[in-house]
């Protein structure tokens, strides 16, 4: 596969290994935002259908990212944060459960937990990494499984860690969640859309994605699925596009108790936003063109050379089995000075995040085999 510089509209004069932190937008994604926010110079041609057609088309294509086999599973959200709350709102609690979180994870899948822990008399339990950075993944993973007990109601968890991109072994963690009758709740925002992942293979509760990162799409407009241990909840919000034949607007205030089938009764007010929504779309379509295999595949093959030279010069980065390609931690040894790397990154405009104690690149089909060259030449 060769990048795709040209279907982005970076500035020649950057190098940009940051994707992690906010994608930069399609060329195509940009023009259809333009003419979404014309659209409303004419609201007479918006037509009540129109509330719900592009709604659809949205959650039919994250289906398919995800490998959903119905897309009704699928709801749209606002933020992770929005979309955890609606989990964690209705996952069934009591004194002295067990929620499992891992260490240092984005506060959206964090400070719920930690709310309806309080309310609930629950406990959370925090996996951390081994101090030591020898099979640190494999040790982390084996952490996790060891933690769910028969006293775990829920794990709620990444795909991939946010700052350093540890992959985590969901299939493994599922069948033990299954095993004590635990519900497993994703934050894919790091990982889908770059990084494969199939609900037929790993059946989670739910998966909340925020989609202004590796789905390429605007910011404020995510999604979310959300299987059947979730579909008799209560919404954190009720709103009227989701209760059962909202689509009469003339008899919207038959007011119905009934809500829209299986996840449509999470999906945020105003879902059908005429500008995010088509967006969106038209990013997840690009995506699946591409497919997350091949993202993977090309960004393992533009990075590899770099990660074998830096790790020479013995910087830590975890061994393919246990990182994506997409998003991985560089920890520097002690010989290499953080600060002076960051001097020589900015004069380069070669642009990256640091979280926690590590360098955070996380790089996309923009990005070449000479953009890593140039990023690890630098670290001498």
């Amino acid at each position: 596969m060769q990048h795709q510089k040209n279907l982005f509209d970076l500035p020649q004069d950057i190098t940009y290994l940051n994707c992690a932190y906010m994608s930069p937008q399609l060329k195509s994604v940009t023009e259809i935002g333009t003419r979404s926010v014309l659209r409303k110079a004419r609201p007479n041609e918006i037509l009540p259908e129109h509330f719900f057609d592009q709604r659809t088309v949205l959650k039919q294509r994250f289906a398919s990212l995800i490998d959903a086999l119905d897309y009704r599973n699928t709801a749209i959200i606002p933020s992770v944060s929005y979309g955890i709350a609606n989990a964690a709102k209705n996952t069934p609690l009591k004194k002295g459960d067990e929620i499992i979180l891992v260490d240092e994870q984005f506060p959206s899948n964090f400070y719920v937990w930690q709310d309806v822990a309080k309310d609930h008399g629950a406990v959370i339990k925090t996996i951390t990494p081994p101090a030591e950075f020898n099979q640190r993944g494999q040790q982390w993973n084996e952490a996790i499984l060891s933690a769910i007990t028969s006293k775990t109601a829920v794990v709620a968890m990444a795909n991939v860690h946010w700052a350093d991109g540890t992959l985590y072994d969901l299939k493994a963690i599922r069948e033990k969640t299954k095993a004590v009758h635990a519900l497993l709740v994703i934050d894919g925002t790091q990982s889908i859309g770059a990084l494969p992942f199939s609900i037929q293979e790993v059946d989670v509760d739910a998966l909340v994605c925020g989609g202004y990162k590796w789905m390429l799409g605007p910011y404020a407009i995510g999604m979310a699925y959300y299987g059947e241990a979730y579909h008799q909840g209560t919404p954190i919000e009720h709103n009227w596009m989701n209760r059962h034949n909202s689509e009469d607007f003339n008899n919207l205030t038959q007011y119905e108790d009934r809500y829209q089938v299986k996840a449509a009764r999470f999906s945020v007010g105003e879902s059908s936003n005429f500008v995010l929504t088509p967006m969106l779309i038209d990013a997840i379509d690009q995506l699946l063109k591409w497919t997350p295999e091949n993202i993977q595949n090309y960004t393992r093959q533009i990075s590899k050379k770099a990660i074998t030279r830096l790790q020479e010069l013995g910087c830590y980065i975890e061994n393919e089995t246990h990182r994506s390609n997409h998003l991985f931690g560089i920890y520097l040894p002690s010989h290499i000075n953080i600060d002076k790397v960051k001097t020589k990154l900015k004069q380069e405009n070669i642009i990256v995040s640091y979280r926690g104690n590590a360098i955070r690149v996380s790089p996309h089909l923009y990005n070449t085999e000479d953009d890593f060259n140039r990023f690890a030449s630098l670290f001498a």
